[in-house]
């Protein structure tokens, strides 16, 4: 079912963006620290995390979007692991939120874009609360792998990942991505769930709510050479996010049409 409200049209799949904040990159900086040694700064991360964050998000993404999880409890698996979640891309405030109480008891962290980190005065704010940024230079990326590996081997915590890398609000399907994010669990060894977001209409209300459907373990095959493994993970959380899609997103708040670009050049 939808309500026309508005109707977005697209053209490339994987490159559009609609959710752009005009926000001008910047690079991290040569004082930029993916791990954190400094006590006091990681004290106030834990309190800003724990105690401040936390409550904040769960209270906003269950009154505001009436977020409700199901199947959560495959999470359990990887406890003593850590692992990497794979979402879809389609809401700027839930994307940034919901990875922080996905596993209450477990830190939640998220892969972000240099976007994320360039907005004025949050720098610290935002890799406090989850953040980690994608290296820019081979420098940062080497330490971004590292910051990966630590924050999986000894915080067992959950690392979150958008493969569809732009946010299209309210997009009801599942946009196709690459395998290369796929690289980190195949690496680390590390088991990988699906999380879809998926949008039906509430009672009262235009807005829709907001039910989150978990999936998995799935791990990566070691018998596959890197690419196929990779590859083979990609289809396995695709498939299923296809399919948790099409079941249960039954309500399309914005609409998106694909652009007819042969008519549109006759004309």
């Amino acid at each position: 079912m939808a309500d026309k409200n508005k109707t977005i049209y697209y053209s490339d799949e994987l490159n559009d963006d609609f959710a752009s904040l005009g926000i001008k990159k910047k690079p991290l900086g040569d004082d930029f620290e993916y791990i954190h040694k400094n006590i006091l700064w990681n004290t106030c991360s834990f309190v800003i995390y724990r105690m401040i964050a936390q409550p904040l998000v769960f209270v906003f993404v269950k009154v505001a979007h009436r977020q409700r999880f199901k199947n959560r409890k495959v999470l359990k698996t990887a406890r003593k692991t850590g692992a990497f979640i794979y979402a879809n891309h389609t809401n700027m405030l839930l994307d940034a939120f919901v990875p922080n109480i996905v596993k209450l008891r477990k830190r939640g962290y998220i892969l972000v874009g240099p976007d994320t980190t360039s907005i004025p005065g949050l720098k610290n704010i935002v890799e406090m609360v989850g953040a980690i940024p994608l290296g820019q230079t081979l420098s940062e990326n080497k330490e971004m792998l590292e910051c990966i590996n630590h924050r999986i081997a000894k915080n067992k915590g959950f690392i979150t990942i958008y493969p569809e890398a732009h946010i299209w609000p309210y997009y009801t399907g599942i946009r196709d991505f690459k395998a290369g994010s796929f690289s980190y669990p195949c690496y680390t060894d590390t088991p990988v769930f699906a999380m879809t977001n998926c949008y039906q209409k509430k009672l009262i209300g235009k807005h829709p709510k907001v039910v989150t459907f978990v999936d998995g373990p799935f791990y990566p095959d070691k018998n596959l050479p890197m690419k196929e493994r990779k590859e083979k993970l990609r289809k396995q959380c695709y498939d299923t996010m296809v399919k948790r899609a099409k079941e249960n997103s039954t309500y399309s708040y914005i609409v998106y049409e694909k652009k007819d670009l042969e008519n549109a050049a006759e004309h």
